[in-house]
């Protein structure tokens, strides 16, 4: 899969040459359990370090990251590059308060801020956990809302956070982009979310996720077989809880609503104030997020790495997972690398 021409400004990712898993049979959802946040649980699944492939695991770099979706996501978008990253990474995957196996907020409040505080309190734990690598930072990796969120993260708490990973984030934008209506903006009206949630209702888990893959995906003949079988389970299995629909448009308002925040909680802002090594991937069939923004985003957040991928769409950890997963495994190779040099010259 090649990479396209970018701006001379950001700087091209590095891509790790470590060999990774080779692909195989679909792998299933990773298990998983709850985890304490603020007022109530949330749902967290576990991918375990495997060590380098074909090499000695003695000394090998043993490491925690989280992973955090996207809007109308859940943990198991992350399942494909988590099984990757496992080289390296003991990860985690979050479902988001109302997502996946998540139940919602007590508040019934689907806020940026709420979101936020949720991964917060996950990472926490998750460095706090006994073993290697406890008390580090953890390296952090979103997806579209995700993405905003783990962004607002880093900013907010860089002692959390060793690296941080951003797949097409939904970056605010002052125009509406061409794969929403104008109907989503309406969700900011008093009432109309609740005709949103009705609407939802009435939509098949076979049409909601032949729809989303429409949108998310590049090219969807990619998306195997077994995968959208998964999807249509897992769709099923959300659509029978009470909150599900509740979650996306609230969510979804929440989103947008984050977008005409100014000053210190403008995510741009946030954007140019971060500390940890950043990485920024993007499609370039992204419909939902406008892969014009990845230059802007990469040249706003200092020194930044930018991997552009021809003809992937917004979800590109689970439509180009290897290369991804590469460029996650460059950054932190090359940031232990300066870190090294760094200690050796004091």
């Amino acid at each position: 899969m090649s990479q396209l021409p970018v701006s001379p400004d950001p700087v091209p990712a590095v891509l790790s040459s470590a060999r990774l898993p080779r692909p195989g049979p679909l792998l299933p959802p990773w298990p998983g359990a709850d985890v304490a946040v603020h007022g109530g649980e949330v749902f967290v699944r576990y991918t375990p370090w495997s060590g380098p492939v074909g090499g000695a695991v003695e000394g090998a770099p043993h490491e925690r990251a989280l992973y955090v979706h996207g809007l109308g996501g859940a943990s198991t978008n992350w399942t494909d590059l988590a099984a990757l990253l496992a080289v390296r990474f003991d990860g985690w995957a979050v479902d988001l308060p109302g997502f996946g196996r998540s139940q919602p907020p007590p508040t019934g409040r689907y806020s940026i801020r709420g979101h936020v505080r949720a991964v917060v309190d996950v990472l926490e734990h998750i460095s706090s956990r006994p073993g290697e690598a406890q008390g580090q930072a953890v390296h952090l990796l979103g997806n579209s809302l995700g993405g905003l969120v783990s962004l607002l993260v880093a900013s907010r708490r860089p002692d959390l956070v060793a690296s941080l990973t951003l797949i097409s984030p939904a970056m605010p934008v002052y125009r509406v982009p061409p794969a929403f209506t104008r109907a989503l903006l309406l969700l900011l009206v008093p009432g109309v979310p609740s005709l949103a949630e009705r609407r939802l209702a009435g939509i098949t888990p076979e049409e909601s996720v032949r729809a989303m893959v429409g949108m998310c995906f590049g090219d969807p003949s990619r998306v195997p077989r077994e995968r959208i079988e998964q999807s249509v389970q897992e769709m099923r299995e959300r659509a029978e809880q009470p909150w599900a629909d509740r979650a996306l448009t609230r969510s979804m308002r929440g989103l947008i609503t984050s977008y005409l925040r100014v000053g210190g909680a403008n995510a741009w802002r946030a954007a140019r104030s971060l500390r940890p090594p950043t990485l920024v991937v993007w499609g370039s069939k992204d419909k939902l997020v406008d892969p014009a923004l990845a230059p802007r985003l990469a040249a706003a957040v200092p020194d930044a790495r930018l991997l552009l991928l021809d003809g992937v769409g917004h979800v590109s950890m689970l439509e180009a997972p290897e290369p991804t997963a590469r460029a996650v495994l460059g950054m932190v190779e090359e940031r232990r690398v300066t870190a090294e040099a760094v200690a050796g010259a004091t």
